[in-house]
Parts: C-alpha cells; structure tokens; sequence
C-alpha cells in the first residue's frame, strides 16, 4: 500500500469536506442519478481571493480568466504564475524572423543503426540561450492574450478602485449553466457582476448591475495587450503602445467593430453594449457606459470579420443549454451514500475535473498542459500528454469531443508522412512539442520521446468502441494504418538475439534516461505492440488482410525487460533496482537517479489491458515501487495512472489510496485544479532560452526545495477521469457494476464505456 496510510488519508479528506454525503436508496444501482443536483451542490464558491486558481469559463475553444470580481479588474492578489487571460485555439502569434530560421537550423545529424536521423536536439539549456534559431523555433509561434475585459470601477473624486477597497467578495460558479456570478461592496454600494463565455463564439458576456452603472462611477473596459518577448506564463505585453494596432473598423450606437495586428498576426474584435456607449478611453481600451443600473456588455473575438452576435437574451439561453446538454448526455457517476468520508472529495473532483476538461481540452488543436488558462512551453502541445487530456471524453459518453482535436492527425497526416520519411521510417511521425504547424520544437528531451506515435492508434480506437464504427473506420482508417507504419518500421532486428529492439535512440515515458543508449523501454514496447496488433484488427473490421510485414516484426517482439521477479522500465539498465534502491531522497534532484519521475513500467496493466503482462510480477514491482520511489517528484497523473494499476490487478482499496496520496501535485483545489511542482534546487533557472521566454516561474523554492511551474496541469484533471472510467465502467474481461471500486462504496454509474 502507499505510504501514507489509508486510515490517515480518510481523515485529512473527512477534514477537508465541508459538504456532507446525501444519503442514497440501497438500489443505488438501479436509480438514476439526479444530474443537476450532483453538479450543482459541487459548484465552487469563493468569499476571498484564492491566488492560485482564479475561477475559469470557457466553450473548448476560448477560455476566461476571472478574478473575484467575475471579469480581469485586478491582477495584483493573484500568483504571478496564475495571470488573468482570454486565451483561443486559434490564436497564435510569431514574432518577426529577419534571419528565417526554420526547423532544419535546429537540427543536428545522429547516427541511427547505420544512417542519419536529424533531430532537433539541445544538449543542455545553456545551449539553447547562445543558438538564436534553437530558440527562435522553441518560442514561435505562441499563444497569446486576445484582451482583458475588466470593470472599471471609480471612486467618488474619479480615481481608480484599489483592491483593498472591496469587501465582501462571494463568488459562485454555477456548473450547470456555465454561469459566474460574483457579489461585492464597494464605497458602500452592492455590485454583481454576472459572466458568461458564449457557447459557439468566443465572446465574453458580462451584466454588470450596481447603482454605481447610472452614476457614472462602474463600466466594462476592454483592453488590447501586445505580446511580450517573455511568454510564459503571461504572454501580455502593456507597455508597448506602439508594437500594436487597434483600427477601428465601423461604429454604432453602443457597438464598435475593431481590427487589431501584432506583427503579422491579425484578429477581429467586437464590443457590444445594448443601450449604452462604447467610447475609445485610451490607446487599445474601449469603456462601456450605461446611465441605468444595468449594463450588459460582450466582447468578441475572431479570426476574421464575421462578428455577428446574438442578442444578450438568446446568448444567456444558448450559453446555459450548452452546458446543460453537456451534463445530461454524458457519462455521470455518483458516490453519494459512502461511508467512505474520501467519497465526497471524489465526487467533487469528478465533476469539477468534466467542467475543467470541457472549457480547456475539447478544442480543434491538442491542448497545451495549462489549456487556456496559462502559458507554458509558449503555449505549445505536447503530443504525449493529448490522451492524459481528451482521450476520456470517448469513455465519458462525448466521442464528439475529442474527435474535434483528434481531426487534426488527419489534416496533419501528410507533413507526418514526409517526416517519417525523412528519418528513414514509413507511416506518419508524431512530433512531441508542437505549435499549430507541427513543427517539432528542438529539446533536451522532445526529439527522442516516442510514446505519442501509437496516440492516435489509442484515441481512434476509443473512439470505434463508443459506437458510429463505420463512418469511425472510414475516417480514421488511414491515420490508424500509417501510425501503426511507423511503429512497426521503426524497430530495428538483432541479429544477436533474434528479435526486435526498440531504439536507440529513445527517451521513455520515464524521461530520466539517456537517449543515445537506451532501448526497449517497457512501456513503449507493450503500447507498440497494441498498435500494431489494433491497427491490424482494424484492417480485418473493414475486410482487408492482414499485413505480413507488421506480423513478421509482431512474431520477433521481444519479451518485457524484467530482472529477479520485477519489471524494469529499460532493458537497457538490468540492475535498475539495485541501483535506485534508498536513492533520491535530497531535495536537490540527482540527474543520475533513476527512481523518480513517472514510473511508466506500470502502464502495461493499467493504461493498457496487460497482454503479457504477468499480474504477479506487476505486482511485486508496484509493492517495490511503493517503497522505493521518490513519491515527491512525479506529475499529477502519475497517481490515476498508478490507480488503474492497481485497479487491474483487483486491489480497489489501494487505487482509491492512489488517488488521495498526498504531495503537492496532486492536490485539487476549489477550482478543481491541481499545480504542477517540480522539486529541483535549480528550479530558478527552468528553461531558460535567449529571449527570456522560457518558464518563469517567478515563485521560489518553498524551504523544501518545492518550486511551482504552474498554477495549473490539466493532465491531472483528464487522468483522474480515464482512472474513474476504468473504475466505474469496468473493462474488457471484467465488466460488472463499478468493478474497480471497493464493495463497500455506493456507486451509481450511467454512459461510462468499458475501457480496454
């Protein structure tokens, strides 16, 4: 079992829920669940600023950040690493490129089984600060902020509000209706501001009522941001008026259509104010006005000049049938009645973590780790990390969702297929860390990482299993094929031992390990081996043969590395045991320690169904890796993933410990999200490149060598969700009524798919 015992975690949880468990009939399975009272009696309610996670809204597409106001009026409570932005898939910005730096500047030829790959690959970060092209790629193109809609807010002799002026905050976010309402005093005067993000336009609709509106003293500005040479995690840049444009395009009474540039990089905007004035306060800020109590005002965004916008009734009514329609046609699952005290908490982050993952992960592009609420790595996708965000919406009953970021593999397939060929490999290559163009962001680590190519393999295949599979193998029929191309043409025979091997070189899920050496991580060879074998099924659906060269390589596939009755993550590091044994344990992370970061020789069973896994071995190493691991420096998906585990090998009381284990990346706060903490003695100088874009943290090591990268790892969030899938929905083999959890708990379970 974990370390931290499963007696202690009850009662931190018991401690830390204010809510007490409605009681539920003893047929809990055969009743349906009341959907809008689970969600709703999880709505997050704030009295104070919570510096770390300002409350999000959002429609997939663009995400808000709102501080306690409801809208972006002050940023100074806030963490540094939590900045208040309007955030869109679509909107991504380079800076000027005089030098025409591409992809192939950054790469450097390595010598690969007798030919040359070139990789995009960065010795050390020092390196990256002197090479300008290394730098330029990493940091082009990046997201940015469309603009800060914020109230402004005046004391009686015209001077701006101070923060401290404002008393008794009281904010909730109303889940099933996508609605922020926030209450205050200010000067002795109630204001409530009501937001809401527009469910097919990125718009943010605010209605501001006070009698502050009719005094002139309270309107909703709308300012524009350059972006600044320092990206992360605030892309905003206030200081520069003259590095950007605002032109207005028409006029209106209370209506002004803008076009705003930054460089190359043009977008539309729309302020729309019914019955009052929209008027031009200063360089790239517009304030709304109104002489009633009420004002209601949108500001919209786009990539091109179609700025049409529903009236504010019709927009009120869409925005709540949205998330309506959301919450009543997915998956639920429902933990009232446990005696668990943990089982509330559970419950609580479930359904924050389905809003979380509907505003920030159901996009057209893969989504970043902070989603739309920060930037990291300049705002750029890791490829590894898209199914630890989307892939559950399959399992979740919303297929939909994820097909929506899964389209871009289809659209990208050719420039992957060029790549491919370039390395000398058939099928498709996946790049790790990716902008809108899919170039391939060179990297100490993203060259060499490999667990993304079997991706869209996994994610298609959810997708065939939650139903529509004709028109599922039609359109993902080729993307399946030539990613399971790759995977089989990329293992290289030895000729010593008769069978495949899989690099190098490779960096494994377990990023601690040298590319230039390792090979046949265990992970990597168990989830190559499902895609090919998938991709075959997938062959044999829509009647065609099996292909006799992947079977030819899928006939000499090397057994699992194992040593002494435990799995290794490598064969490449025979006495892995041995040697991480009673290491690890400074704050100060040692480079050449290897029991720490994820422990991926897990996923075989868990992540995946566990074809030749053997269950009494994975068993021994999760017991091993319990007592061994530097708990303290994993990610926030590291614990569902080590819960499914665990839920595959019949232990539900451990997986649910799992679940609660106790470290700072897995802490899920009202919001809902969790942070992502690196424990490093030189965290101060994380990804430093020669603009200064690279992550800054700006937070400082806590005492215990703790540094936060970020505010927010939405990873965490999807994980937990694929780990309550395989919980409360069972899988292949072993499909009864919530299998995965512990008999004891009451456990009412509706649209969940068998996972694996």
């Amino acid at each position: 079992m974990p370390n931290l015992s499963r007696r202690h975690l009850m009662m931190t949880a018991a401690a830390a829920v204010s809510a007490p468990l409605l009681s539920a009939p003893a047929h809990a399975v055969d009743t349906r669940i009341d959907r809008q009272r689970l969600v709703q009696r999880h709505n997050p309610i704030l009295t104070a600023v919570d510096p770390h996670a300002p409350l999000m809204l959002g429609n997939g597409n663009t995400g808000f950040t709102a501080d306690i106001t409801g809208l972006q009026t002050f940023t100074e409570p806030y963490s540094k690493i939590a900045p208040l932005l309007t955030e869109a898939q679509w909107a991504w910005h380079s800076l000027p490129n005089p030098n025409g730096y591409t992809v192939a500047d950054t790469q450097v030829p390595i010598e690969v089984n007798g030919h040359t790959r070139r990789y995009g690959y960065i010795k050390n970060w020092a390196e990256a600060a002197t090479n300008p092209a290394m730098a330029y790629i990493r940091e082009n193109p990046h997201r940015f902020s469309l603009g800060r809609v914020s109230l402004d807010l005046r004391a009686r002799d015209g001077t701006p509000a101070k923060f401290a002026d404002i008393k008794d905050t009281h904010q909730t976010l109303d889940l099933w209706t996508g609605t922020l309402t926030s209450r205050f005093i200010y000067d002795g005067e109630a204001v409530t501001v009501v937001t809401r993000v527009l469910a097919d336009q990125d718009a943010v609709m605010a209605e501001v009522t006070s009698v502050l509106v009719a005094q002139g003293r309270l309107g909703v500005t709308v300012r524009f941001p350059g972006v600044s040479k320092s990206l992360n995690p605030d892309p905003s840049d206030w200081t520069n008026a003259d590095g950007h444009t605002t032109t207005e395009v028409s006029r209106a009474p209370g209506n002004v259509r803008l076009k705003r540039q930054i460089d190359d990089t043009v977008y539309y905007s729309r302020i729309h104010a019914p019955g009052a004035s929209v008027e031009k306060a200063e360089a790239h800020t517009y304030r709304a006005t109104s002489k009633a109590n009420t004002l209601t005002v949108t500001a919209l965004f786009a990539n091109s000049e179609v700025l049409d916008l529903p009236r504010p009734t019709e927009a009120k009514a869409a925005v709540e049938r949205h998330w309506r329609d959301y919450w009543s046609n997915g998956g639920m699952v429902e933990l009232a009645g446990s005696t668990d005290p943990r089982a509330t908490e559970l419950e609580r982050r479930i359904i924050l973590s389905q809003y979380l993952m509907a505003v920030n992960a159901a996009g057209a592009f893969p989504p970043q780790e902070e989603g739309l609420f920060s930037n990291s790595w300049n705002g750029k996708s890791h490829l590894e990390m898209h199914p630890w965000h989307s892939a559950h919406f399959a399992l979740w009953g919303r297929p939909q969702l994820l097909e929506k970021s899964l389209g871009w593999y289809v659209s990208f397939l050719p420039k992957a297929r060029t790549r491919a060929k370039e390395q000398g490999v058939k099928g498709a290559w996946w790049p790790k860390m990716i902008g809108p163009d899919g170039a391939d962001s060179p990297s100490k680590v993203s060259p060499f990482i490999l667990w993304q190519q079997p991706h869209p393999i996994y994610m298609s295949e959810l997708l065939y299993r939650a139903g529509d599979n004709a028109r599922v193998l039609k359109t993902y029929g080729q993307l399946v094929e030539d990613s399971a191309d790759l995977l089989a043409s990329i293992m290289v025979l030895d000729k010593t031992s008769g069978h495949y091997r899989l690099g190098p070189p490779i960096i494994p899920v377990q990023e601690n390990f040298p590319p230039l050496t390792t090979f046949n991580p265990m992970f990597e060879l168990a989830y190559f081996r499902w895609g090919i074998e998938t991709a075959q099924s997938w062959r044999e659906r829509t009647g065609k043969p099996r292909r006799a060269d992947w079977d030819a390589v899928l006939s000499k596939w090397p057994d699992l590395p194992q040593k002494d009755g435990l799995y290794l993550p490598v064969g490449s590091e025979p006495g892995f045991w041995d040697k991480a044994a009673g290491t690890c344990k400074s704050n100060a992370v040692d480079e050449t320690c290897q029991n720490r970061d994820h422990m991926s020789f897990l996923m075989p069973l868990g992540w995946l169904p566990g074809r030749d896994v053997d269950k009494p071995t994975m068993r021994r190493t999760l017991d091993r890796m319990t007592r061994d691991w530097d708990l303290r420096q994993t990610w926030g998906w590291d614990y569902p993933m080590m819960a499914m585990t665990a839920t595959r090998l019949g232990a539900p009381d451990e997986a649910i410990d799992w679940l609660f284990f106790d470290v700072k990346n897995n802490k899920f706060g009202t919001s809902g999200m969790t942070p992502r903490v690196h424990l490093d003695a030189h965290a101060a100088a994380f990804v430093p490149t020669a603009t200064g874009a690279g992550v800054q943290t700006n937070a400082g090591l806590d005492g215990h060598g703790y540094q936060r990268a970020a505010e927010t790892y939405f990873p965490s969030n999807g994980g937990l969700l694929l780990a309550i899938a395989l919980m409360a929905g069972g899988w292949d083999g072993q499909t009864g009524h919530a299998p995965g959890f512990p008999k004891d708990w009451k456990v009412k379970v509706e649209g969940i798919c068998p996972s694996l």
